[in-house]
């Protein structure tokens, strides 16, 4: 294959999960892309110890000149995606998690939104595995949906005026020589659960003018674990996410009264979550409350190191680059 013949490249990046990747990997061929399409499928490895790589050669032997492997030996998620990138051959980009399953039109759904110039990206609608019911202290809003992965604006098209989640978009091949690739400083790696470098990306992105358009009809479904449905990894995961979040973008009030660093706020909005959890009866209100206060901690945490550090985040300098360039 060469570029002049591939239009599209889907990229999945994993680490670990060679008895999901296979499912997802299976899915994925089962799609129904028009006989016009040139398209291909990239795992990364990066750096597994499971059987990732055999399951990979072995279905690309089954599907001869749809699936290749590429390794990447540096931890980190973003490590994966940036060389995704560069080993991709298409000209338009998917990316995919390995713990999906996609709907057979989800390719030509999300496609056909990219042969309008106007739209620099589109991102689909991500639910959770078919099945899924809720515990009881779990509400499932928007929130809560994206610590299982899952993103769900509604059943109508427009334009998003928010980063898209990384299991479930596209971009043109040129919108990453524009605005550089994901920031390594930001993205999952063993031992380290700080995320955001998908937001992070789509955040550049609108914030130089670019587009994205929404496409409800382009679904797929995230896997819900049982080690995910637990309280503890809830509070984990927001605990990290308001870490992520000042790493990549900074505290919104620049100009707040801090201590240590600190802007006072945080610790003004902890106090006040912690009390609407104290007396919250509802188990789905308490426990928002209780994910809240996590997240303030998070921020606050990641404020107190940030203080601490005289440099600036990756994400920050590949934000000021690509403003500077429009």
């Amino acid at each position: 294959m060469s570029r002049n013949t591939v239009n599209i490249t889907v990229i999945i990046c994993s680490y670990n999960r060679s008895h999901l990747l296979a499912k997802t990997l299976e899915s994925l061929v089962d799609s129904r892309v028009p006989d016009l399409v040139e398209w291909e499928i990239i795992v990364v490895d990066n750096n597994s110890q499971d059987q990732t790589r055999v399951v990979v050669e072995s279905l690309s032997i089954r599907f001869p000149n749809r699936i290749r492997y590429a390794f990447e030996p540096r931890p980190g998620k973003s490590f994966a995606l940036n060389r995704g990138i560069q080993e991709a051959l298409g000209e338009i980009l998917f990316f995919t998690d390995d713990d999906v399953i996609v709907d057979p039109k989800w390719i030509a759904n999300l496609m056909v939104n990219l042969e309008d110039r106007a739209w620099d990206g589109v991102s689909g609608r991500t639910l959770p595995e078919r099945g899924f019911v809720p515990p009881r202290w779990l509400e499932l809003n928007d929130r809560n949906l994206a610590t299982l992965g899952c993103f769900d604006r509604g059943q109508k098209a427009f334009e998003l005026k928010e980063a898209p989640f990384g299991n479930n978009m596209a971009y043109r091949r040129e919108v990453f020589q524009k605005y550089g690739g994901f920031c390594t400083e930001l993205g999952p790696q063993p031992g380290n659960l700080i995320r955001s470098e998908d937001s992070d990306f789509g955040r550049r992105v609108l914030a130089a003018g670019g587009r994205i358009r929404y496409e409800p009809s382009a679904v797929l479904f995230h896997a819900v674990p049982r080690n995910r449905i637990k309280r503890d990894y809830f509070l984990s995961w927001w605990f990290y996410k308001g870490r992520s979040e000042v790493r990549a973008f900074g505290f919104e009030n620049r100009a707040a009264l801090s201590f240590l660093g600190v802007p006072l706020i945080l610790f003004r909005r902890l106090i006040a979550w912690t009390i609407r959890w104290m007396y919250s009866l509802k188990p789905s209100k308490r426990f928002l409350s209780k994910t809240n206060m996590w997240f303030v901690c998070g921020q606050i945490l990641e404020c107190y190191a940030k203080a601490h550090s005289p440099n600036e985040t990756g994400a920050q300098v590949a934000m000021n680059h690509a403003t500077k360039r429009n």
